[in-house]
């Protein structure tokens, strides 16, 4: 079995080490427990001080003030074709570096393409860029671990030609049936017909919206970076976080699961002095040599 190996850096003074593995943590928990069994990838994630301890063999992902250009996208490419992000600092970096985590483990070439049923009944059949938090990428739709905010993604049964009871189509089960986008989220596909690029999306309307992207005729990294950089998703998850109610819960969740760590932090270290303070007998042996 081949184990994806992620490395989290921080650029930002924002962060502190002891934020940054709590975050690392959360996300190793979510890799491991949520994703793994609904996609079968693997995968670590690691806390490093700088990109200089990054062991060879790692996907980094760099926290960063800004990432300098607006609408720029999250996974890039490196110049051997490794995936690499670049996440843009909020109070709410730990959704943000969840979604492209997500994301870069779904597809870390960014542009694997996926048939099935348009959502616009005038098309066809279309292909559909896989990238597995977008469609409910809203911080309302996300979930905590250890306390921290993270982000909802998509299962394989997203692009099912059907909706099925009893069929999950999102970690959450936010998402009711495939091919559907939630408030604060989108979709993107490919009409082999217009040669045009297409999304759905659902900011802040009443209703779903299709637009047009056009013909999409040069490409510097990715069809997700392209993508990305088009909607400007990064910078809309950095921003609506720290906006939304459910980071609101997750940062007083967080402030008692700190709590709670405190108070066994606690019990530990009396244990462990009185380990050291006097003798310890682990056990009573006979005629042994």
């Amino acid at each position: 079995m081949l184990i994806h190996n992620l490395a989290l850096v921080s650029q930002t003074q924002h962060i502190t080490p002891s934020q940054l593995t709590r975050v690392a943590a959360a996300l190793q928990k979510q890799a491991l427990r949520d994703f793994a069994p609904i996609w079968n990838i693997h995968a670590t994630v690691d806390a490093f001080d700088t990109l200089h301890d990054v062991p060879p063999g790692y996907w980094p992902m760099i926290v960063k003030d800004d990432i300098q250009q607006p609408g720029a996208a999250g996974v890039h490419l490196d110049h051997n074709g490794q995936p690499l992000s670049l996440i843009e600092y909020s109070d709410s970096w730990s959704m943000t570096t969840s979604h492209e985590m997500l994301e870069m483990l779904g597809d870390p070439s960014g542009s694997r393409l996926v048939a099935g049923q348009s959502p616009n009944p005038d098309q066809g059949v279309v292909e559909f860029l896989v990238e597995v938090a977008d469609p409910s990428e809203a911080p309302e739709n996300g979930y905590t671990i250890n306390g921290l905010l993270v982000s909802d993604f998509f299962t394989p049964h997203f692009y099912d030609p059907v909706a099925a009871p009893g069929v999950r189509y999102s970690f959450t089960g936010k998402l009711d049936g495939p091919r559907k986008i939630l408030p604060g989220g989108y979709i993107s596909w490919h009409d082999p017909v217009s040669d045009h690029w297409f999304q759905q999306v659902w900011f802040d309307t009443p209703q779903p919206e299709f637009r047009d992207l056009g013909r999409l005729t040069a490409v510097a990294g990715s069809l997700r970076s392209a993508i990305d950089s088009r909607t400007q998703t990064i910078a809309r998850i950095a921003a609506s976080g720290p906006q939304s109610d459910r980071f609101a819960a997750a940062r007083a969740l967080t402030a008692v699961v700190k709590e709670t760590t405190a108070a066994r932090a606690d019990r530990w270290s009396s244990r462990i002095e009185e380990l050291q303070s006097q003798p310890v007998v682990e056990g009573t042996w006979e005629d042994g040599e």
